[in-house]
Formats: structure tokens, sequence, C-alpha cells
């Protein structure tokens, strides 16, 4: 999911080099999904895109996102 937010820079600096590096190589599943082992330099552009966005995800939750929102049952429910 990409989002139009940038994300702040305490989550971009959550990001390290090393997260990149990781993140950028494909995992055997998705080598035999067909992903392609393209230009590594765009493979660690979007890993570091993907890693940012999912750390401003974390350091700054949208309640109203139900990904980023944590509520309880109590909150939905039908209360008597």
């Amino acid at each position: 999911m990409v989002t139009q937010k940038e994300p702040s820079p305490e989550a971009l600096a959550n990001v390290t080099e090393d997260n990149i590096r990781t993140r950028s190589e494909l995992l055997p599943e998705e080598k035999a999904a067909g992903a392609a082992d393209g230009d590594p330099g765009m493979a660690e552009a979007a890993a570091e895109v993907i890693l940012a966005e999912s750390e401003e995800r974390t350091v700054n939750p949208d309640p109203d996102d139900a990904q980023g929102g944590h509520r309880q049952s109590s909150d939905t429910a039908d209360l008597p």
C-alpha cells in the first residue's frame, strides 16, 4: 500500500542501510512467483520507500485507518 503522505523525519531515521539492503533482496517465494532481479539501485530505492512508509504507519498510526487503528471490540459492538 503506497500512501501520498511523505514519511516523517522520525520514520525515515528508523530506516537503516542494512534494512534497505536486506529488504531489496528477493525472497525465494518472490523469485518463484516470477519477480525479476532487475536494477539493484531500483530495488534498493523501492525497499527504502516501502520501509519508510511502514515506519511512518508505526510511528504515527492513523486511528481512522483500519490498519493503523487499535480498537477494542467494545468500540464497534452494539452495547445494551
